[in-house]
């Protein structure tokens, strides 16, 4: 066979080798952008070489090696940005962690249902291993902008019994630099400053769990301690479960930059609009009775008296809302009155708690002008 040829199908085979090692290379997560000031440790670091903190030199080799892997398989994590005030805390850096604290980051937003049934775990998490090395961080990026304002923030957390720090991130600085997407979503960071795990929305606890005793029971090997991990799993209290796949109704949005889901009236169309009910409704459509004024992120009721209506498909029924003065609403599913509640405050109200997954009709009476409505949610 010609040499060339012999030369050039090695080459290809060689190339073939490289790429499919790139391909199928254990790079887990990726986050933040191009300027994102990375605070995972370096093999050179001093950190890694102090032997201060270590059992003998050997394992300070030992660790340099350990960290030349891990940054062939993991992203490093980024710092935080933040963009409001700390809650639970004075201001502090992830980087002042690194080498000392195992860092479970959490993006969450206060309204978020799915963040609100991830809460339990991340505080019996907390309770369980602060003592141990475990440090959470919450960093809350709103979706509306009440939930910017500080008070409701700090409300928030204090009604949810949150006692791990919190940072605001109003501006989405950090958001950005993690390259983020969603509420809840949690990420590892172990001693050294890699992301080792990460879990975007609900479920997957236990594994999450297993995730923060391993990168403890590293801490200890890495800084010489003789303590033991707690290997048990968490089983936090007043935990509401929800089989996602038997949820068939939308996040539904009564505000004029996002109501897709209307089903009386004019999409995407900001002031006063005078609604009535059709005679027949769809399906995981909006409709709304009275006076209504849209903005862009909430719809306000603004006669004397207004109705809401949606043929939802799922077994809870979640509202974001709030009113200057406080309004009372009557709830009825499938014609019966089940629940009269007043709305005020800017937070999450639970409209309906089922007791089976289906299909129902929702309708709600507003006493009064000023409810502000923002969303639906379903579980």
């Amino acid at each position: 066979m010609n040499k060339n040829i012999i030369f050039a199908l090695a080459l290809v085979i060689v190339l073939g080798v490289i790429g499919y090692i790139q391909i199928t290379k254990p790079k887990l997560y990726s986050v933040g952008s191009g300027n994102a000031e990375s605070i995972a440790l370096a093999p050179s670091s001093d950190k890694v070489l102090d032997t201060s903190t270590t059992a003998s030199p050997a394992l300070a080799k030992t660790r340099m090696m350990n960290i030349e892997e891990k940054a062939k398989k993991y992203s490093p994590a980024v710092e935080i940005i933040p963009g409001g005030q700390f809650i639970n805390a004075e201001p502090f850096t992830l980087k002042s962690l690194i080498g000392k604290k195992v860092i479970l980051v959490d993006f969450w937003t206060y309204t978020c249902i799915n963040c609100q049934r991830t809460t339990p775990y991340l505080k019996e998490w907390y309770r369980k291993y602060k003592d141990q090395g475990l440090i959470i961080v919450g960093v809350h990026t709103p979706e509306f902008e009440f939930e910017k304002e500080y008070s409701n923030v700090k409300k928030a957390v204090e009604d949810e019994g949150i006692l791990y720090p919190v940072v605001q991130d109003n501006n989405y600085a950090t958001w950005s630099a993690y390259g983020n997407r969603y509420w809840p979503h949690k990420y590892l960071i172990d001693i050294d400053g890699f992301i080792v795990h990460d879990k975007i929305g609900e479920g997957g606890y236990d594994e999450f769990e297993k995730a923060i005793q391993k990168a403890l029971a590293e801490r200890n090997l890495v800084l010489g301690l003789k303590n033991s991990v707690d290997i048990n799993i968490a089983n936090p209290k007043d935990v509401i479960i929800m089989d996602s796949s038997k949820v068939q109704s939308p996040e539904t949005y009564f505000g004029s930059a996002r109501n897709e889901y209307l089903g009386n009236g004019k999409k995407s169309t900001s002031g006063n609009q005078v609604l009535s009910f059709p005679d027949n409704l769809s399906v995981n459509k909006l409709y709304l009775d009275g006076t209504w004024d849209f903005q862009n992120e909430f719809a306000e009721s603004k006669s004397a008296t207004a109705k809401i209506k949606f043929l939802y498909n799922a077994k809870n029924v979640y509202l974001v809302a709030s009113s200057d003065e406080g309004v009372t609403v009557k709830i009825f599913q499938d014609g019966a009155l089940i629940k009269t509640m007043t709305i005020k405050d800017h937070r999450l109200y639970n409209i309906v708690e089922g007791t089976d997954y289906g299909k129902h009709t929702l309708e709600i009476e507003i006493d009064r002008a000023g409810l502000k409505a923002f969303a639906f949610t379903f579980g």
